[in-house]
């Protein structure tokens, strides 16, 4: 599989099914493999590129943006017929993001500015250098190197 930093957005008055079969071409993913990666059932996959399905609920169109390395305005912009928003980035909160795995959901909503579970503000792009963040994929920032997830400070013991 290949990787890329961020995900081409979708080309003017292209459709929901053409821009996902070409972004998992572009990423070297098979249609089980995405589904897997996405957390969608293989058959609802196949509707979505087929054009049978076009409105992708909360569920699918978290897991796809997330397996396919894009933004979640993307595919929901798509879905309901409106422009794509000029301004995505992925959101994650600092402190409770698992190197590795998928940002919260509700991290991805465009109102979300602080984390629901300890009150942390979100960050959206590097601390360092200030690029906007593309893929959580990695743990570091792949412009200046800088680690997306807080150090934990050791907890002091006093008696």
């Amino acid at each position: 599989m290949s990787t890329l930093e961020s995900s081409p957005p979708p080309n003017p008055n292209e459709a929901l099914a053409d821009y996902v079969k070409r972004v998992r071409a572009i990423l070297g993913l098979t249609q089980k493999e995405l589904a897997a990666k996405a957390g969608v059932h293989l058959q609802s996959l196949g509707k979505i590129e087929r054009g049978i399905t076009t409105k992708l609920n909360r569920h699918s169109r978290n897991g796809l943006a997330y397996a396919l390395q894009i933004p979640v305005e993307y595919l929901e912009a798509m879905s309901r017929g409106i422009p794509i928003p000029t301004s995505t980035s992925l959101r994650f909160c600092p402190q409770c993001w698992v190197p590795g795995t998928p940002p919260e959901s509700i991290w991805m909503e465009i109102r979300a500015k602080y984390c629901f579970l300890c009150g942390c503000q979100l960050q959206q792009q590097c601390r360092q250098c200030q690029e906007p963040i593309t893929s959580l994929k990695h743990r570091f920032c792949p412009y200046c190197g800088t680690a997306y997830k807080l150090e934990q400070k050791p907890e002091s013991k006093t008696r």
